[in-house]
């Protein structure tokens, strides 16, 4: 009778087990199935880029000026940075103040500086100041002309910008006086006919009789 009833116990024990079992795996699957989706949802790479790709770079092509100097070159004596490249000026510029922003910003970078700009050689102290850009940084500027560099010029002493006209007005190289040169390039060597040595030697020869 002992065996029997602990026999029938065991049974309806497994029995319970099992459906709480199969009740539990039931239910636990389609709560593991949502729970899992929605894991795959949330590990899922978004369609969109995240938005440190999407939002442009801040462009900042400007550098420090330095030392504003003057330099001797083929359009004579003009501005240069500390650097030795060539300032510009942008005729579109009123009111002392810089008109080139955005894609302008990139082919011409403004001559920034910190503090008060240093005069260099050849340079007039009292003509050389600063205006605040509209993002607040402060731009070199001659008698009233912000000051820019070109993106061309790689080199210290090129001139490419020169009388180019981009952004909706003329470029020109500063003079010592802080004007705009808008002469032609001085010729490397005058040409002559005729060499004074020639000219002498033949004043010099005797007429043939």
């Amino acid at each position: 009778m002992r065996i029997n009833t602990r026999t029938a116990a065991a049974v309806a024990a497994a029995a319970l087990c099992a459906g709480v079992l199969a009740g539990c795996s039931d239910s636990g699957s389609g709560s593991a199935s949502k729970e899992e989706a929605a894991d795959f949802v949330a590990a899922s790479p978004s369609t969109s880029p995240p938005s440190s790709m999407t939002s442009s770079p801040s462009v900042n092509p400007s550098e420090e000026v330095g030392k504003v100097s003057v330099k001797t070159g083929p359009f004579g004596k003009i501005l240069v940075n500390g650097k030795g490249h060539t300032l510009y000026l942008f005729e579109a510029d009123k009111a002392k103040k810089s008109t080139c922003s955005g894609d302008c910003v990139v082919d011409w970078p403004p001559a920034l500086v910190k503090g008060t700009p240093q005069a260099g050689t050849g340079v007039k102290a009292n003509l050389l100041t600063t205006t605040t850009r509209s993002d607040g940084t402060k731009q070199a500027m001659y008698n009233g002309h912000p000051l820019y560099t070109f993106r061309e010029d790689t080199k210290p002493g090129e001139t490419k910008g020169q009388d180019l006209t981009e952004f909706g007005a003329k470029w020109f190289v500063v003079s010592p006086e802080g004007k705009a040169i808008t002469t032609p390039p001085q010729s490397a060597s005058p040409t002559s006919s005729t060499s004074p040595s020639e000219s002498a030697s033949s004043s010099a020869s005797p007429s043939a009789s």
